[in-house]
């Protein structure tokens, strides 16, 4: 197996050591761990075929079923979704409308690095907080405005997409970075969320303007893989998207552009790998918890299945594996339980590392990153709140203005200084959609998301095993 070499670029003050380079790495080691033995989409066929046939009760593998969520529960998440919506209004031009990467929640943050999928994950935060009181009507539509306005007119981009980091206040591209694929599909997720959310004519001007220049055909002229990005000095980078991740929306915006569409072929191009663990088999090919993560913040997988998987149901297994993977490691790091689990992609004590599990990657130290649990609380939503709510009661220095920092080692009383948007944002989206499903429901009104999925070949269907939902 071959894992996906990389996502992407960052510079965190660790001596140019980039989290492309780090997934490189991994990519190698990845060569020797095991798969489920047999052809890929036999096993995933029988696999959905097994999901409609199989009782939750007579499955002894099955995931837990999810608890509602209590009114302290809500009361809980509505306080972290405040905090995380605080991040993105505050570490946000207001002028241009870019993010910041990440912030030091314990110095005055004077960073210019902003990254176009933290600001995708920031227009979605600001119909969320629009709707839940965080912010005026009237102040969140003129700031949306004038960050579609800013991506329009002045923000660089070469074919529609948009370089990964660039200048907080000019928009200039940063750190000689990549025009990024999946990043660029992360701030159309955000944009079009804005276009449904408001129902205004300047900003569903502006949304399908900018979607509309994106030009997949070009992206794709010479192969159904899509490459990781482009650069003008080196032009396409080698790395393709060919493994299941967070690859989902992009291919499925792609498929969706009445402008420049992708051919239907590219949904079927990239690989689908089974994992098995401990009984449980899913769709993976990549540790962190991040790529069952992402792409369902927007697009609504809830009791629909293409021809291969049900992609839902298969990040509520990958959860709960994770889990399971993480209790197993209680005999080398003493802190993990059923009430303090989850690693994924963060920050660590000794900078930024690209660590999960199963199979275990990376050099697990007993860290635990509050978005592992935090991104996947539509999928399991009882085991994820313990975890939250234990780091907050009982760890205060991993609280701060903006929510949990990225990530802290109770066993070497190390906690972090930053927060970073992607995490942040991911963690805020998915607290939404467990308590209401408000994103889901609001990107979803979006034509693009529609045929995207229709052309991809989702079909709706009631699973037998239904975990709770």
């Amino acid at each position: 197996m071959i894992l996906p070499p990389s996502y992407r670029i960052e510079h965190h003050g660790d001596g140019g050591r980039t989290r492309r380079k780090l997934l490189r790495q991994m990519a190698c080691i990845s060569m020797s761990l095991p798969l489920a033995h047999g052809s890929v989409l036999p096993l995933l066929a029988e696999a959905v075929a097994q999901s409609d046939r199989a009782p939750a009760h007579l499955n002894p593998a099955a995931p837990p079923a999810p608890t509602s969520l209590s009114f302290q529960d809500e009361q809980f998440l509505n306080g972290l979704e405040h905090s995380n919506f605080l991040f993105f209004w505050e570490q946000a031009n207001p002028q241009t409308g870019l993010v910041r990467d990440r912030c030091n929640v314990r110095t005055k943050e004077t960073s210019i690095v902003s990254s176009v999928a933290s600001t995708g994950f920031g227009l979605t935060a600001i119909c969320i907080g629009e709707k839940r009181g965080f912010v005026s009507h009237s102040d969140a539509r003129l700031r949306v405005i004038a960050s579609l306005s800013f991506f329009w007119n002045k923000l660089p981009t070469h074919r529609g997409f948009f370089y990964h980091f660039a200048n907080i206040n000019t928009g200039e591209r940063v750190w000689d970075s990549e025009v990024s694929s999946v990043d660029t599909a992360i701030l159309l997720c955000g944009i079009l969320t804005c276009c449904q959310h408001f129902q205004d004519d300047t900003v569903t001007k502006l949304a399908h303007a900018i979607f509309d220049r994106v030009d997949w055909t070009w992206l794709s002229e010479d192969t159904s893989l899509l490459p990781q990005g482009w650069t003008p000095e080196l032009g396409f980078l080698p790395s393709k998207w060919d493994f299941y991740s967070e690859l989902m929306m992009m291919y499925l915006l792609g498929l969706g552009s009445s402008s420049h569409p992708l051919n239907i072929e590219a949904w079927s191009s990239w690989k689908r790998a089974v994992f098995e663990y401990d009984g449980l088999r899913y769709v993976g090919s990549f540790a962190p918890l991040f790529v069952h993560q992402y792409s369902q913040a927007w697009f609504d997988f809830r009791h629909k299945k293409d021809r291969y998987a049900d992609y839902f149901e298969n990040s509520v297994i990958a959860t709960d594996v994770h889990r399971r993977f993480c209790l197993e490691l209680n005999e080398q790091f003493s802190d993990y339980s059923n009430a303090l689990w989850g690693i994924t992609a963060s920050d660590s004590s000794k900078g930024y590392v690209i660590w999960g599990g199963p199979p275990a990657m990376g050099p697990i130290d007993g860290t635990i990153v509050p978005a592992a649990t935090g991104g996947s609380l539509p999928f399991l939503p009882g085991a994820t709140m313990r975890v939250l709510r234990t780091i907050h009661d009982h760890y205060p220095k991993a609280w701060c203005r903006y929510g949990f920092v990225d990530a802290f080692n109770p066993l070497q009383d190390w906690y972090d200084t930053d927060v970073i948007g992607i995490d942040t944002g991911i963690t805020m989206l998915m607290a939404e959609n467990a308590r209401t499903g408000f994103v889901w429901e609001t990107f979803m009104k979006n034509p693009e998301a529609q045929r995207g999925m229709e052309i991809a070949g989702f079909k709706a269907y009631k699973p037998t095993v239904t975990n709770g939902r």
